[in-house]
């Protein structure tokens, strides 16, 4: 705590398990005398009890062993967002006035979206459903694939309507547990149950006026389902643990990528709960549906991405584009974006270059030909590749008149079975390492050798 009091870092990260004093102990410390100071707790595996108490006590988030920089550096951003981003200031003056007042770690004013509505039929038709409903107060259900523009399209519908200049709150309903999603959407007060060391906000409350959006929405847990019925009817909740009823006039705008009618059948949702949702619906084309866009996307994504790393780029090699027309895109826009992110990174030239590419979208073709023949490696010579289409050799292949030493062969094995697993897991390289026994650092190297 000296360390703090001299140093007054804008974040803190602590492992659960520290010598003379526990994480827990440290936060519950940290919180009493700065309560607005984000803390990143790590733990293990085996300690999710651990993580939903530190949760309780304030933590702006936990952190599961084994780290992964990548993950690690998001969740670090978030964190020294919040801190920037002063969330509080959207509701009203006598909440700002509160400095023991929590706020939620999900719960944010989404900025500027950052989205360019394509040309395509398809876009042209999800334009005109967002000018038609954006003037009314109907809640909307958003329904399209992960990846797809969800938020951004709640968000879009917000900036159309007459709540514009209220605030506009978005909470992620799948990355929030069970324990912690009543707090979360209703907040609590003081000493309401064990660690809740201060009166918290809701999302409701902090969206009160505006639009609240809560992305997969059929996540959140029966008993929260009723408790959300019984504020969508009557407009009017009560913190976990207080008696003073608030009033709310919040504009609902919810999301799913599979049909609430569907999850009504199987008992997951409430068909209550549905209908009062479902006063207008609209349905997010997936970026394969609209092949048209992909490179207008691409663009866009790509102006991003210079101005981030202050590059000169001008486009894409004519192989790179007629490789993303013919990619499936499971990811949608969220993979196009990260993929032009990594590949303007990588290309030393002005053109995002083909072999910048990730590994599973270059041998994507490769796969397709496993699927189809199991028992078959299709190896593709430079002298029957398409021109158009970037040339990835095989894993390890000698050609002395036509034959592959043993070496040879047993490197096309692993780098045919490597495809296989990646293509099981939906190219999740941590399953795929597992499933292959070795670790994922082995697996991006092999990766990045059969690339060359």
């Amino acid at each position: 705590m000296a360390i703090l009091d001299e140093f007054r870092p804008n974040l803190v990260i602590t492992d659960f398990k520290l010598g003379d004093i526990d994480g827990g102990q440290l936060l519950v410390n940290i919180k009493e005398k700065y309560p607005h100071m984000p803390v990143l707790i790590i733990t293990g595996y085996s300690d999710i009890k651990v993580a939903v108490n530190v949760m309780k006590q304030g933590a702006f988030d936990y952190v599961t062993k084994p780290l992964f920089p990548d993950e690690i550096l998001v969740t670090i951003r978030k964190a020294l967002d919040s801190t920037s981003t002063g969330f509080g200031r959207v509701v009203s003056s006598e909440k700002e006035d509160n400095p023991e007042t929590d706020l939620p770690k999900s719960g944010r004013p989404a900025k500027g979206s950052g989205y360019v509505f394509g040309n395509s039929p398809e876009s042209k038709n999800l334009i005109k459903q967002i000018e038609l409903v954006a003037p009314t107060n109907y809640s909307v259900i958003i329904y399209g694939e992960s990846g797809s523009g969800k938020e951004v399209i709640a968000h879009e519908i917000h900036k159309r309507s007459r709540r514009k200049d209220q605030p506009f709150v978005a909470m992620d309903c799948g990355a929030i547990s069970r324990e912690l999603a009543g707090s979360e959407l209703f907040g609590h007060e003081k000493g309401s149950f064990t660690g809740a060391l201060n009166q918290k906000i809701g999302h409701f409350e902090l969206a009160n006026g505006g639009t609240l959006f809560l992305d997969e929405v059929a996540n959140l847990s029966y008993e929260i389902q009723v408790s959300l019925l019984r504020i969508v009817q009557e407009r009017i909740m009560k913190r976990i643990g207080g008696t003073k009823e608030i009033q709310l006039d919040v504009r609902i705008i919810v999301a799913s990528n599979e049909k609430l009618t569907e999850a009504c059948r199987k008992g997951k949702f409430r068909e209550d709960l549905y209908h009062r949702f479902n006063e207008f619906s609209i349905d997010v084309p997936s970026l394969r549906e609209r092949k048209g866009d992909i490179m207008t996307f691409a663009r866009f994504f790509l102006e991003s991405a210079k101005a981030d790393l202050g590059k000169e780029m001008e486009g894409f090699e004519p192989a790179v584009e007629e490789t993303f027309l013919h990619y499936p895109w499971h990811g949608n826009l969220r993979e196009l974006k990260n993929v032009i992110k990594r590949a303007a990174l990588l290309s030393e030239g002005k053109l995002i270059e083909a072999r910048s590419l990730p590994f599973e979208m270059l041998n994507y073709s490769k796969l397709l030909s496993i699927e189809n023949n199991p028992q078959t490696i299709n190896i593709i010579s430079p002298e029957v590749q398409p021109q158009n289409q970037p040339f990835i050799p095989p894993a390890a292949q000698n050609t002395k008149g036509n034959q592959q030493d043993l070496k040879a062969a047993a490197l096309d094995a692993e780098y045919d079975m490597i495809l296989k697993v990646l293509q099981q897991v939906n190219f999740n390289k941590s399953k795929a390492a597992e499933i292959l026994n070795i670790d994922r650092k082995t697996l991006y190297n092999k990766m990045k050798h059969f690339s060359k």
